[in-house]
């Protein structure tokens, strides 16, 4: 287990659609499996990309209590290991359609725990209540309600030594209770101009939550996804070199076998082909396993070429 006392946790996240954030995410989750470490999977994205990339359309389709319950109603927050599936690389909590609607309760949610820590709002918070479905005035505690994942989390992360979670790709409550409830982030970036802004917001972005929760959040580094052999690839990581100049910066050539791992529902290291993609992976699991304190005990020996 790592040396600090719950899961090491770490959320990849990213607001610019189309990174490659998931395939990142099941493919790290499958590195560290690789590495003979215990994973659960955590798919926080409503629409459920990571659940379907990982075969288990069913889980996103359940009845209720689903994840929207476990995260917006208090009294079913312990309930998070009953929707747990198994996968034959990691465990799973799978998305939910149900988790369309918890941006919107969870920002009702940190409204009434605002006006609670605030009295000179002077705001009823009741009449902000009435407007979500779960949420009641009880049911939030402290100056911020980002902390039902970590919470809900707590209840079932003993088994692991890893907790992945797959970001939605949006800024906005259900990201932040994930970075909150990680505090370590990789963040997945493309190689072309529009990825300057997103990273710069993705900065902003952090700082605002460190500021309203006070954590920290710690970035373990950047996976430049899809790198090709152009001048505007070369100009892109030469920048993201330069931001996170403190930071690794892993490159994941564009590889067509990574998308048919995902199809197939598994990471690259479970499909029945070979890809040199796999090194980058593995190295950073190795990364995550020296800074979380598991390097010295690896099970996997990594090699390069």
């Amino acid at each position: 287990m790592s040396s600090d006392t719950r899961s090491a946790r770490v959320c990849v996240t990213n607001a610019k659609g189309g990174t490659g954030k998931t395939t990142i995410a099941i493919n790290v989750a499958g590195a560290l499996n690789e590495r003979g470490r215990d994973v659960l999977f955590v798919d926080l994205d409503p629409q459920g990309n990571a659940t379907e990339g990982l075969g288990l359309l069913d889980a996103y389709d359940r009845a209720p209590p689903t994840f929207f319950d476990v995260l917006t109603d208090h009294r079913q927050r312990d309930r998070a290991g009953e929707l747990v599936v198994e996968h034959g690389e990691m465990d799973v909590l799978p998305s939910n359609i149900d988790l369309l609607q918890a941006e919107h309760e969870l920002t009702i949610a940190d409204l009434v725990a605002r006006v609670k820590d605030d009295p000179e709002l002077a705001v009823d918070p009741s009449a902000l209540a009435s407007l979500g479905i779960n949420v009641t005035p009880e049911s939030v505690s402290g100056p911020h309600a980002l902390d039902v994942l970590d919470e809900a989390l707590a209840g079932i992360e003993d088994e692991y030594d890893y907790v992945i979670i797959d970001s939605p790709p949006f800024y906005g409550k259900l990201t932040d209770t994930g970075i909150y409830a990680a505090q370590h982030i990789l963040v997945p970036a493309l190689t072309e101009a529009t990825s300057e802004r997103a990273i710069e917001l993705l900065i902003d972005q952090m700082a605002a939550l460190e500021g309203q929760t006070g954590i920290t959040v710690e970035t373990m580094g950047v996976v430049a996804n899809r790198v090709e052999k152009t001048n505007e690839d070369r100009q892109m990581l030469a920048w993201l070199n330069e931001v996170f100049d403190e930071f690794p910066v892993w490159e994941v050539r564009k590889r067509v076998a990574l998308q048919r791992a995902f199809k197939a529902g598994k990471s690259v290291f479970a499909a029945d082909e070979q890809v040199d993609m796999a090194d980058v992976f593995l190295d950073i699991a190795a990364a995550f396993d020296e800074r979380f304190g598991f390097a010295s005990d690896s099970t996997h020996e990594v090699t390069h070429d």
